[in-house]
């Protein structure tokens, strides 16, 4: 098995989803050695982290500059087939929609076998003291713009 790249892919200009390395730990299973379902939650938080930092608008300048968060609003997973312990798997992330304060994405974990879990989660730009819907920035809607696959694959929905 090959390992995973130590560190996220760069993102390419001109829209391209952002891949994250993931290795499966012993804390990431159940008794079988099989990830256990809530296991994929946290590498799907880890991989948006990553791809923010990527588009060079780190979460915590949100935070810090704008005084605004993403949070989870909805989150629909797929289980396809199970991630076993010490499996090298990639998250996939690519945005599908951006509203003015909404951010859908796809967020596919794969394995050496294949697709493991394709997990479709909007999230929704708050304000840090009221929690109310905020207005995304521009600088990070055209970061997040990047995000977008020119030509998703076929069969991927918008």
């Amino acid at each position: 098995m090959t390992p995973p790249p130590t560190s996220p892919l760069p993102l390419a200009g001109g829209g391209a989803p952002h891949h994250h390395p993931i290795r499966v730990y012993y804390e990431d299973t159940d008794a079988g050695g099989i990830v256990y379902h809530a296991a994929y939650l946290r590498f799907a938080e880890r991989a948006r982290t990553e791809a923010l930092r990527a588009l060079g608008v780190p979460h915590a300048t949100l935070v810090a500059e704008h005084r605004r968060m993403f949070v989870v609003r909805r989150v629909n997973l797929d289980y396809v087939r199970p991630a076993r312990l010490d499996e090298a798997l990639t998250v996939l992330t690519d945005q599908r929609a951006l509203g003015a304060a909404t951010l859908r994405l796809r967020q596919d974990v794969t394995g050496p076998a294949g697709l493991c879990v394709r997990a479709e989660i909007e999230l929704a730009c708050v304000g840090t003291e009221t929690g109310r819907p905020a207005r995304i920035p521009p600088a990070w809607r055209t970061a997040l713009n990047e995000l977008r696959a020119a030509n998703p694959p076929a069969g991927t929905g918008s």
